[in-house]
């Protein structure tokens, strides 16, 4: 059950960034593309949030912001509002116009490919040159990663670097979104958003009947890397009741390679594919493996098309990828009603 939020503290490339490039650029290149996790699928996702629209005037400046996650922070101070943002992190791009920040970005990176009107350019988030970052004045720079030489870089060109790295939590993604408001001065605008996407990731799952007992197989490239129920995309399916088969593969990864072999015996109750836009794998080309012609899955029509890009962007709209759970998991139950 999501708890109200108290505000504290993969193409291939899009889709695996909070998974942890590092850890799956070996298997992301087996589709050819930079390495990581992003989800952009068949289904045309509506946008989580109404832009906000705050007078930005209304904050005051200098603001210090927490940069970085977990055991590796530091604080920020940004010294005044930030009128030429840079973002190098397509989830961050998505929150900074979600919260009416939009006006204030220069220049995307090119995977940030959402919304429409984000100014996208041939940046990369995943070997940033610092050069080219410069070349557009940026007054602000969001980056999904705490590369020291990057910051180093921007710091003696007095450019803060906000560095938001892959969520782990929910509560990780809310925080985020409060941080980029806090940054730009839509803090109000800000936890408007989350409060929204609260509210409706709280009716989607107050709403669905619990799937206890039923486990889903996540499929983020052909080779079969998957999530744990101990990642972002695992909590999502943990609010109903769902249970990762990797989790009894017996190792400590939490993003898994499995054999065909080990998907075939553990006979998931549900199939989500996440690389269906990154690699062609559909539905009907799944029963041409050795084996998975008789998952039940398979032969129940409980095999899903995930949009890659939702599905692994832990910002506004996650919201829209809970939904999609909610209504697979709700079809589910009742077909075994």
């Amino acid at each position: 059950m999501i708890q109200p939020h108290t505000p504290s503290t993969r193409t291939r490339p899009a889709r695996l960034t909070w998974l942890g490039a590092a850890a799956l650029a070996l298997a992301l290149a087996a589709c050819g593309s930079p390495a990581t996790p992003s989800a952009s699928g068949t289904t045309d996702a509506p946008a989580a949030t109404t832009p906000a629209t705050t007078t930005p005037a209304a904050a005051s400046f200098p603001v210090d912001v927490v940069t970085g996650a977990g055991d590796s922070t530091e604080t920020v101070t940004i010294a005044e509002r930030p009128d030429a943002i840079v973002s190098l992190s397509p989830t961050a791009t998505e929150s900074l116009f979600a919260i009416g920040a939009g006006d204030q970005v220069v220049a995307v990176d090119s995977q940030s490919d959402y919304p429409a009107e984000a100014p996208i350019t041939d940046l990369s988030g995943y070997t940033p040159n610092v050069e080219a970052i410069l070349a557009h004045e940026p007054d602000l720079v969001v980056a999904s990663t705490r590369d020291a030489d990057l910051i180093g870089s921007l710091a003696n060109a007095g450019v803060p670097t906000l560095a938001l790295p892959s969520a782990q939590t929910l509560d990780e993604a809310y925080g985020q979104i409060e941080r980029l408001g806090t940054a730009t001065g839509h803090l109000a605008d800000a936890k408007a958003v989350v409060a929204q996407m609260d509210e409706r990731i709280q009716a989607a799952v107050d709403a669905t009947p619990k799937a206890e007992g039923a486990t889903y197989f996540h499929e983020l490239d052909p080779t079969l890397y998957t999530v744990t129920s101990d990642t972002f995309i695992g909590e999502v399916y943990g609010m109903f009741g769902l249970t990762s088969i990797a989790d009894a593969a017996g190792t400590t990864d939490l993003y898994p390679q499995l054999s065909e072999e080990y998907v075939v015996a553990a006979d998931p109750d549900l199939i989500f594919l996440s690389d269906t836009q990154c690699c062609g794998v559909t539905p009907a080309s799944l029963g041409e493996r050795a084996g998975w012609a008789g998952l039940s899955a398979v032969t129940g029509d409980r095999v899903h098309v995930l949009d890659e890009d939702v599905a692994s962007r832990w910002g506004p709209r996650v919201v829209d990828f809970v939904e999609t759970v909610s209504d697979h998991v709700t079809a589910l139950q009742t077909a075994h009603a």
